[in-house]
């Protein structure tokens, strides 16, 4: 994709347009809940994506274990055909969106992406925004190995490992990853600033870590305000593998009042991130298909 068509556009909130759809998001299960109440509507959002010009989906397990779903009262079997079920969906949405001769025209046949979050993510604390966890490496190793293990053969076409906050965390996955040699991956790290991941250390650090595995497709930042990518992008321009970028519209989560706060950019510049060397472009929180959709027509023109 990238050699021919320039870039890859990635889609937006999953949960923000399951919102506009009208899905309760309401509760720890998060999209979860509509996996098990609304299945439909998930199809119905990745579709929507899809049909806004999105060439990779990321499937609705961001914020799924199996620990959380028991503890909502799911047994463990329920558990994980629920999170296999979510590849399922993105897989059908995808596939009936290709049937279709006339979405063929110009676009690439779309990937879907299985999104795992990072351990603060499934703790439903805000801790994703800052890494400050009381497990070692050998622990998160642990927690992330059987969400990997449920989804390792479900058919996604690689694996999205989202808003991770620190080094050590990245350092288990790598080491994951040597233990399923067929997965590929972007990982996508959570940022306080323009030069530092949400733990601390730096993104140049970070990007450096993961891109010297031969797993690791791109690397890139996710979840944060748009007006600190470009100084990402710049630390981080010796990196030899693509880079990501998809932040929230300019809005932040404020976990103590559990809800968004701040003002929504007028646009996002992906010109500019294109330029500066991104090539995995899209959108995270609070960005719909509308604006995936408005991003790839500045991509499209940015690039002919």
């Amino acid at each position: 994709m990238i050699e021919k068509q320039g870039f890859v556009m990635l889609d937006g909130g999953l949960s923000t347009q399951l919102e506009l759809n009208g899905a309760d998001l309401s509760g720890a299960l998060w999209t979860s809940r509509v996996l098990i109440d609304h299945p439909g509507l998930v199809v119905d959002a990745q579709r929507q994506f899809l049909e806004a010009g999105a060439d990779v989906i990321a499937t609705a397990t961001y914020q799924a274990s199996t620990a959380g779903l028991l503890r909502a009262g799911l047994g463990q079997d329920e558990a994980e055909r629920l999170m296999r079920g979510a590849v399922g969906l993105a897989i059908d949405a995808r596939d009936e969106f290709w049937s279709e001769p006339e979405n063929r025209a110009g676009r690439f046949r779309p990937l879907v992406a299985a999104s795992l979050g990072p351990y603060g993510a499934c703790q439903h604390d805000g801790s994703e925004y800052d890494g400050n966890y009381t497990l070692d490496k050998q622990a998160l190793v642990d927690f992330h190995r059987p969400r990997i293990e449920i989804l390792a053969n479900c058919g996604a076409d690689l694996f999205a490992f989202e808003t991770f906050p620190s080094l050590l965390e990245a350092e288990a996955i790598i080491e994951l990853l040597e233990e399923f040699p067929e997965i590929h991956a972007w990982i996508s790290f959570s940022c306080r600033d323009g030069l530092h991941v949400a733990h601390g250390e730096t993104f140049a650090d970070c990007a450096a870590l993961v891109s010297a595995s031969d797993q690791v497709s791109a690397v890139g930042v996710n979840c944060l305000s748009p007006e600190i990518i470009p100084s990402l992008l710049a630390s981080a321009r010796h990196i030899q593998v693509p880079l990501a970028v998809y932040p929230n519209s300019g809005e932040y989560w404020n976990a103590e009042l559990q809800q968004w706060a701040g003002q929504a950019c007028a646009s996002m510049d992906v010109t500019e991130w294109y330029r500066l060397g991104a090539r995995l472009i899209g959108g995270c929180c609070r960005t719909s298909a509308d604006d995936i959709r408005g991003m790839r027509m500045r991509l499209e023109a940015a690039v002919s």
